[in-house]
């Protein structure tokens, strides 16, 4: 942010947001880590053990289409 803007509003700063992202585990050269298949309850490939889900995808007329689920509000 520039200077000027700080001292007049003051600094800003990102509130903390929690995601349910999940990522590929990596070495420590960069590269994806394979999962060990002795252990059945555990994913090494995935940060926090767990794979995700695999989406639906749908091919129409040549075209892939990935369904979302919508967010329902409470009324």
């Amino acid at each position: 942010m520039w200077k000027w803007l700080e001292k007049v509003i003051g600094t800003y700063e990102k509130p903390f947001v929690l995601t349910n992202e999940v990522k590929r585990a990596r070495t420590k050269r960069g590269r994806y880590k394979a999962d060990d298949k002795s252990t059945k309850d555990y994913n090494e490939a995935w940060v926090g053990g767990k794979a995700p889900k695999k989406k639906r995808v749908y091919k129409i007329k040549g075209k892939r289409y990935v369904l979302k689920k919508k967010l329902r509000t409470r009324k």
